[in-house]
């Protein structure tokens, strides 16, 4: 503004009047709600509708936050300052750390917490004193077995307590089945010791859970006066000549069931079906299972070397410093593997039925017993010849997978294939024979029933 407007506002006043007379009087209204303002004199009457001041100051800030949830607005019409409320909220002093004794209330109160989730795991009857342990699989959890233990209880009452197992689940299943077999057979011992009734106890586990429980139930044995009698005893499953093999955590062994469990690993043609049969897939994922799936991987793949020993799963069909792995499976009454003929692509039928390839019945899509109609093949025995102590399968890469079939039939057991040709998930096999998750799996049902019609209480 020029100085001789500075030092004369009329000579303003009239430039601004001059000014307006060019304009259109649209311009001219939104010029003078403009200007006005600027050109109000500071000695305006206190009763005149125009601010005395010649600056344009914002409104405060309120605003009531409880307008927002519908609540009526503050008696004397005030609002809450939001400034002045986050100054009282920083203002408050900090609260001084809890005193021993609060710390104790709280360590209680998470042990209350943990004792609910050990009840949700834990099912049966109080009175039960057959403890069934169930054991989940690669990356999974306890609440993969909840169906099954649901249905043990149900159909089984006052007969079975269900535990089902927690202390290997998501990724702590990358540590190695040892590390995880001795975090199993410690929690057996845990149960045990708080259920001084128990007399009994059986396995029910799936895939890499089947493995888990076979090295932990070698850290359970404990030797009995019988061992060497039914170390020598023939290949037969009836009960009488079971007795006086061995306990577990104090505990008569009774039924060890395995479902869709690699139990010869995952190393040879069409043991990991998905990789297809092809040599270099199957080369590669041996080589670099365990960037995936840590330690297990090379348990699963044979690749393990610890200290110039065997593979563990090949010292796991034998004795030995590790654990009595035999004789602790020996010692159950009924051992049974549930194996997927086809559409699992993670577990291959030969390894967890425990057989050779020219072992392998018919192949059948169809079951007979419309009771389990999944439920295609039951065999009670082993398989039985001269080629099942003389002669090593042409198929085999090495004779590993020899060592530990041989191994593993020393003693009898039961193979029950399954297939889920006919259902809606067949290609989810591998769960569907667990119902890991109902109703997603709900086609295994009858696999579940199976399992219980057929369970030694």
């Amino acid at each position: 503004m020029p100085a001789s407007s500075r030092l004369c506002p009329s000579a303003t006043c009239s430039l601004a009047a001059s000014t307006q007379t060019h304009l259109s009087p649209h311009r001219r209204r939104r010029r003078r709600r403009l200007v006005s303002p600027m050109g109000q004199s500071r000695s305006a009457s206190p009763g005149s509708s125009r601010s005395s001041s010649t600056r344009w100051s914002p409104p405060a800030l309120r605003f009531d936050l409880g307008m927002l949830f519908g609540r009526q607005q503050r008696p004397g019409g005030e609002r809450l300052d939001l400034g002045n409320w986050v100054r009282r909220v920083l203002s408050r002093p900090l609260q001084p750390p809890p005193a021993a004794g609060r710390e104790v209330e709280v360590e209680a109160e998470e042990e209350g917490r943990d004792a609910g989730n050990r009840e949700e795991v834990e099912v049966g009857s109080v009175e039960a004193d057959h403890l069934v342990v169930m054991v989940n699989g690669l990356s999974g959890s306890s609440s993969d077995w909840k169906f099954g233990a649901e249905q043990f209880v149900k159909r089984l009452p006052g007969k079975v307590y269900v535990h089902r197992s927690e202390c290997n689940h998501s990724t702590l299943t990358f540590d190695g089945v040892d590390l995880m077999g001795e975090r199993l057979a410690e929690e057996v011992r845990q149960v045990v010791q708080r259920r001084r009734n128990l007399r009994k106890i059986s396995f029910v586990a799936h895939s890499l859970g089947g493995l888990i429980s076979r090295y932990a139930i070698g850290k359970l044995y404990e030797h009995s006066i019988g061992e060497e009698s039914c170390r020598n005893m023939d290949k037969h499953s009836d009960e009488e000549n079971m007795y006086g093999c061995g306990k577990l955590a104090g505990l008569e062994p009774m039924n060890f069931i395995t479902s869709a469990t690699p139990h010869l690993g995952s190393r040879w043609n069409k043991q990991l079906p998905f990789l297809f049969g092809v040599p270099l897939l199957e080369r590669t994922a041996a080589e670099t299972a365990h960037f995936i799936v840590g330690r297990t991987g090379k348990h699963l793949f044979l690749s393990d070397r610890d200290d110039e020993k065997p593979p563990l799963l090949v010292r796991m069909v034998e004795d030995c410093d590790d654990g009595k792995f035999m004789s602790a499976l020996r010692s159950f009454k009924r051992r049974v593997a549930y194996a997927n003929i086809t559409y699992d692509h993670i577990v291959g039928w030969r390894t967890s039925s425990i057989r050779r390839q020219h072992e392998l019945p018919e192949l059948q899509l169809t079951a007979n017993d419309e009771k389990y109609p999944h439920v295609i093949h039951v065999s009670t025995a082993n398989p039985e010849g001269p080629q099942q102590e003389d002669s090593v399968d042409a198929s085999l890469a090495d004779s590993l997978e020899e060592i530990m079939i041989r191994g593993l039939t020393q003693v009898t057991w039961e193979r029950v294939d399954v297939c889920f040709h006919e259902s809606r998930l067949k290609y989810n096999a591998h769960y569907n024979i667990q119902v890991r998750t109902h109703p997603t799996n709900m086609e295994g049902e009858d696999v579940i029933y199976h399992m219980i019609d057929n369970f030694l209480v």
